[in-house]
């Protein structure tokens, strides 16, 4: 049975604390990642407290040791402060800018984009994170889909990024990648209902106040169609290119066409296009389905003068990594290949 985080948290609710409730219900289960058969977490709480709980780091250890799938454990017990971090508004109007930038230390900005949503492209740009981190380039990760944050789940994270002076945010690392989200920084039940003001304002805060520090690329995962967030992106940042990623099917080839045609007029290169779900390989007879059809992409690509960057399978396994919190390009296997093989084209082009 392959483990999950979700797994993991409802075996770990066991674990009651004085007042009745469990650890998972107190928010003290932190940075929970699964990478395979291993397992890391940190139980957090307050000083006072935190000095009498070994026995239960201890006893959540051996829970999770206990679990079908799990290889190897790292429980770490952490006391946090009561005193609270400088406030941090997310989301506001955009500030004045002279001109396009890039955040320090970024050399290159790569947009994976899409004409609709559900064709697969939060996940492209996760594993090609990891995949592209798999090769020793430092990668940054920013989810700019502001309405529809997934990568803190793909990712395998959750705590909230900290902000020490109330204007920079240290972003978190997750699988050799360092990810921003504002799903971070929302509470994740509460439905986003902004403004294209605020939306431009909040992608200016994770390009212009996060401390990316040093990297080779950062992909920026954008929301699907043609809006404020990708017009402010082409319009305000420094973009090396775009990526566009489509399934075969000609209703997904209809948008991307848009999406690229946006791009045009935006004077924003597009490197190339990707076409995701490009075939489905029977796990129990081995018979190659083309579900969505096949070689669209790659025709709609020599139709159009642009890179045909590659093709990447459907599989279930590609969605059990995903909703796990590590992406199926930290493994091995055909579907890893398949990104390995993205991310070494793009190296090898000069646009990773």
């Amino acid at each position: 049975m392959t483990v999950t985080r979700d797994l993991i948290l409802d075996a770990l609710r066991v674990l009651k604390l004085p007042d009745g409730e469990d650890v998972v219900a107190k928010d003290m289960v932190r940075a929970l990642a699964v990478e395979g058969g291993n397992v890391r977490f940190v139980i957090e709480a307050a000083p006072e407290v935190a000095k009498h709980l070994e026995p239960l780091r201890a006893a959540a250890q051996q829970i999770v040791e206990r679990m079908d799938g799990v290889e190897k454990v790292s429980v770490l017990l952490t006391a946090h402060s009561d005193k609270k971090p400088p406030s941090l508004k997310v989301g506001k109007h955009p500030e004045p800018q002279a001109g396009p930038t890039k955040p320090k230390g970024v050399a290159r900005i790569l947009a994976i984009a899409s004409g609709k949503g559900g064709v697969g492209k939060s996940t492209l740009s996760s594993n090609l994170a990891v995949a592209l981190a798999k090769q020793g380039r430092r990668v940054g990760l920013l989810d700019a889909d502001i309405y529809g944050p997934s990568q803190p789940r793909m990712m395998g994270v959750s705590k909230r990024p900290a902000s020490p002076d109330g204007k920079t945010i240290i972003p978190l690392k997750a699988h050799g990648v360092t990810l921003m989200s504002i799903g971070l920084m929302m509470d994740p039940d509460k439905a986003i209902v902004w403004r294209g003001p605020m939306l431009m304002g909040a992608l200016q805060q994770m390009l212009g106040q996060v401390e990316w520090g040093e990297l080779d690329v950062l992909i920026v995962d954008l929301p699907p169609g043609t809006g404020d967030v990708q017009l402010t992106l082409c319009t305000k940042s420094e973009l090396t290119g775009a990526i566009v990623v489509s399934t075969p099917q000609d209703v997904a080839l209809l948008d991307a066409k848009k999406a690229i045609d946006m791009f045009n007029t935006l004077k924003t290169p597009v490197l190339g296009l990707v076409e995701n779900m490009s075939m489905y390989i029977c796990p129990t007879c081995g018979t190659e389905a083309h579900i969505f059809g096949h070689g669209g992409v790659r025709a709609e690509a020599e139709k159009m003068g642009l890179p045909f960057l590659g093709e990447i399978p459907l599989d279930i396994d590609v969605r059990l990594s995903g909703d796990s919190g590590t992406p199926i390009a930290a493994g091995d296997g055909p579907v890893a290949q398949a990104y390995a093989k993205l991310a070494e084209g793009l190296v090898k082009g000069g646009m990773a």
